[in-house]
Formats: structure tokens, C-alpha cells, sequence
């Protein structure tokens, strides 16, 4: 199985196969409107604004398991980013990236790329780790998605090359992205 093999909603209720942007390097992001990491949309965005033209499609998928954080319709998501961070990447219908009813393209995404650990000299990670272990201990075992803005970056031939943890800032991945166009 191959990433393009995935399909989703998008923000607007359209059925999109991730196939659809085969040959470009995805960056694929778990998102939320109110996280102590939403102000990555800024960065995520410059990312898009430098790099689409060259091969680089970036795809937000809204999720609510995290502390609530992404509460409000597809609607409200949409106008958030907008208006606020000025978001023109693709967006897509809030999803689960862990559990059971975890989006396939998530499940996908973990195995492909396992989780290697949080850099614990990060005081944001520790608070991350003690949240997990208190209000979601099954997030912080195996390859389980920690928190928002988990980062995965997939080649133009659709391999999942690295994950990002939450705390990994977006422009930090340009050199990640250039070796890949």
C-alpha cells in the first residue's frame, strides 16, 4: 500500500484521493484551532508560500483529540485559519489519528514512520508527556500520535521519509523539504 492509495474529505465536503498529488512532497499535519501549537499554521503556510511552486503540498487534517482543541464545524476551522494565519493549503474534515476509529491515512502514516521519542530537554515535551500520562496514557505508548501538529514528511514517490513531533518547528523543515524537490 502506497500513500496515494488514501482517500479523504476535504474541509468542504469533497472526496479527495491523496493520490491526487502524487509526484509532489507532502507534509502531512494533524491540526487545531486552539493549541498551544496553532501559531505553527503561520509557519506552515510561509512553508507552502516557498515551496508549492517547486512540488511541495502541505495537507492540515483538523483533530479533536487532544484536550478539545479543534471543538468548533469544519466551518469554523476554515474561517479560523483563514482569517487569522491566511491558510491556502488544503484543509481537510476534522479526523482521528488515534484509536480505533483513527483515519486510515493516520494509521498508515504511524507505521510507516514509528514514533522516536520527545527531546526531553524540551520543557513543552514534558508538559506534553505529563499530560499524556494523566489524561491519555494510550497516546504515549507505542507509535501513537503524542499531540497536534505532528508532522509527517512523504517523498515525491510516495514513501513516508520522517516524523516530526509536535514541538519541531515548521521553518525548521526546510532542509528537510529542499532535499526532497
Amino acid at each position: 500500500m502506497k500513500i496515494y492509495d488514501f482517500n479523504a474529505t476535504s474541509i468542504d465536503g469533497e472526496h479527495v484521493s491523496i493520490g491526487e498529488h502524487k509526484g509532489k512532497v507532502l507534509l502531512i499535519v494533524n491540526t487545531a484551532s486552539k493549541c498551544g501549537f496553532t501559531p505553527q499554521y503561520e509557519d506552515l503556510q510561509k512553508l507552502y508560500e516557498k515551496y508549492s511552486d517547486r512540488g511541495l503540498e502541505i495537507l492540515g487534517f483538523p483533530c479533536n483529540q487532544f484536550n478539545a482543541q479543534e471543538p468548533g464545524t469544519s466551518d469554523d476551522t476554515k474561517t479560523f485559519c483563514s482569517i487569522n494565519y491566511g491558510v491556502t493549503f488544503p484543509l481537510f474534515e476534522k479526523v482521528d489519528v488515534n484509536g480505533v476509529d483513527a483515519h486510515p491515512l493516520f494509521k498508515y502514516l504511524k507505521e510507516s514512520a514509528p514514533f522516536k521519542g520527545l527531546d526531553g530537554s524540551n520543557m513543552t515535551n514534558k508538559i506534553i508527556e505529563s499530560i499524556l500520562n494523566e489524561n491519555y496514557p494510550e497516546f504515549n505508548m507505542g507509535n501513537a500520535i503524542r499531540w497536534n501538529f505532528t508532522k509527517f514528511l512523504v517523498n515525491k514517490e510516495g514513501e513516508v521519509v520522517d516524523r516530526f513531533e509536535s514541538s519541531f518547528e515548521p521553518l525548521d523543515l526546510g532542509s528537510h523539504i529542499e532535499s526532497l524537490l
